[in-house]
This record gives C-alpha cells, sequence and structure tokens, in this order.
C-alpha cells in the first residue's frame, strides 16, 4: 500500500502534539463519515485508510502505556465501525463527539 502521508512519515509527525494528532486523525474520519453519508464507499473507505495510516504513526511513536492502550482501542473501534460488524455501537455522532475535543485542544 502507498503511504499517503510521506512527509508526516518522515518525522513530521512525531513533532506534532497528540491532540494536533488526534485532530488530524478526526479530518479523515470526517471526511470518511462525509463520504459514508453521501454514499461514495470508495472515497470513504480511501479517507478511513488514511486515518488509520495517521493512527498507525501515532502509535508506533507512542512509549507512554496508558496512551498506547487508548490509541490502539482507537483503533480497534475504528475498524469495527467502518470495516467490521459494529459491536462497539459506534455511531456517526459518537465519532464527531470524540474527535471535537481534540480539534479544540489543538487550536487552543
Amino acid at each position: 500500500m502507498k503511504i499517503q502521508h510521506e512527509n508526516l512519515a518522515a518525522g513530521g509527525w512525531a513533532k506534532l502534539s497528540l491532540p494536533e494528532q488526534l485532530a488530524n486523525i478526526g479530518s479523515e474520519v470526517e471526511r470518511a463519515l462525509k463520504w459514508q453519508a453521501r454514499g461514495n464507499h470508495d472515497y470513504s473507505q480511501k479517507a478511513f485508510f488514511r486515518s488509520l495510516e495517521l493512527l498507525s504513526l501515532s502509535l508506533d511513536g507512542q512509549k507512554n502505556g496508558a496512551r498506547l492502550k487508548e490509541l490502539a482501542r482507537l483503533y480497534e473501534a475504528l475498524v469495527d465501525y467502518f470495516q467490521g460488524e459494529n459491536i462497539f455501537s459506534s455511531s456517526a455522532s459518537v465519532w464527531r463527539k470524540y474527535f471535537y475535543a481534540f480539534n479544540w485542544l489543538a487550536r487552543k
């Protein structure tokens, strides 16, 4: 699979704070949700995979066990919502609420 965020993967991602990273991941999730609502499965999946790529970069850079656990659970829940059976009962509004806090914190 081709890396979509080459500059970030080359080290730029590690320079961002965790709230900034999660805000960026949330932007891709928001794109995936919007395309999903419009019925464009292909674009939704592309945005979803970009969000997983960014989340993987965050996971790779974590040394804090609690943060690592939270990011791993986030990865699992996103995959469950977009690709799985949605056993966590997630919804578009739940994802928007989750990432909103990080957008607010990153702007502050």
